[in-house]
């Protein structure tokens, strides 16, 4: 790494270097000036080495957007900022070295001086983050119990606090994911309604009686019809799910096909499935003794384009291959 040119002594127009600053701008070493006129500015290394800037303004510049002279803010307290020394310009802006009430320097322009924008070196927001936040300490949401604040904050400068649920697990959570009701646990709350609701369905063979005499068209299906895909071909394919297996029930030209026979399909097996189960279930309450004897289930085949589908109570009355379905 080359070693920092020192400037101390050198004269850049008007300018002399008395100094160097402990401040950095743009990555650059500042240094204070005394220009001839008697007035003194800091500058960094690059400005002052291209001649960009060679007085402390005293020299008007011609194009300059603003004829007038700069105010001047020496010694005035905006906040915790005091300024110190006026800074080159910058894009027609006057910037001033301020003086923290914590010990830090800042070079801020004057318009976010005087019209409050800042404040302080940055150590005000620090402390308002850490201080401005609402006490939920030992307060209950739902299951949750808010334990302490931590340091951690979300994208939008919520404080995350250590909290205890009910069922003894910790986690972090949100002051606002608290506050808003978006967190009630650790995640076992909804466990427990999920396993209350499967107790509620009948489930048989991997399959939900209630899910399938009740079901709807999936979010994520872009044609409009349950089961029926478009292919990158242009064409359209239809299939089916029963038992925890797939079905293809074919490749049609137009959409139209592809529904028609998608519901041809879904009333033989989903419809099939169902009366069967009902009809089993209707026979099992009546006589427990036969329900041990004959448990419920439900077979689907396939042969040269035909579903054959068979339940227990088909071979008992010797029926099998009595629901059959050609698929054209």
């Amino acid at each position: 790494m080359p070693k920092t040119r020192n400037l101390i002594g050198e004269r850049f127009g008007k300018l002399l270097v008395l100094e160097k600053m402990p401040t950095l701008e743009n990555r650059y070493y500042t240094w204070r000036c005394k220009c001839d006129c008697g007035g003194e500015i800091i500058v960094n290394t690059k400005r002052l080495t291209r001649g960009t800037v060679t007085n402390c303004g005293c020299v008007p510049k011609t194009k300059a957007l603003n004829g007038r002279i700069a105010e001047d803010l020496t010694g005035r307290r905006f906040g915790k900022l005091v300024a110190v020394k006026r800074m080159e310009s910058k894009n027609t802006r006057t910037k001033w070295l301020c003086l923290c009430d914590c010990g830090n320097q800042v070079i801020v322009n004057t318009h976010e001086l005087k019209a409050g924008k800042t404040k302080s070196c940055g150590c005000h927001r620090k402390y308002e983050l850490t201080h401005n936040r609402a006490d939920i300490h030992d307060q209950k949401f739902g299951r949750l119990t808010a334990l302490y604040p931590t340091e951690k904050r979300d994208v939008k400068g919520s404080v995350y606090w250590h909290c205890r649920c009910d069922c003894g697990n910790e986690l972090d959570v949100t002051e606002d994911g608290l506050v808003h009701g978006n967190y009630r646990s650790c995640g076992c709350w909804k466990k427990e309604i999920q396993e209350s609701i499967k107790e509620q369905l009948t489930f048989v063979d991997n399959t939900c009686i209630e899910w399938l005499s009740n079901r709807k068209t999936r979010s994520d299906n872009t044609s409009g019809f349950r089961g029926v895909y478009k292919t990158a071909n242009g064409k359209w394919r239809a299939g089916i799910g029963l038992q925890g297996k797939r079905y293809h029930v074919g490749t049609f030209s137009t959409f139209e096909e592809a529904a028609v026979a998608r519901l041809e399909v879904e009333k033989c097996l989903h419809g099939g499935f169902v009366k069967a189960y009902h009809a089993w279930a209707e026979k099992a309450q009546e006589n427990s003794e036969w329900a041990d004897a004959h448990p419920f289930y439900f077979r689907v085949f396939r042969y040269n384009g035909k579903f054959y589908t068979a339940s227990v109570l088909d071979e008992e009355k010797k029926q099998l291959g009595k629901n059959v379905l050609a698929i054209g």
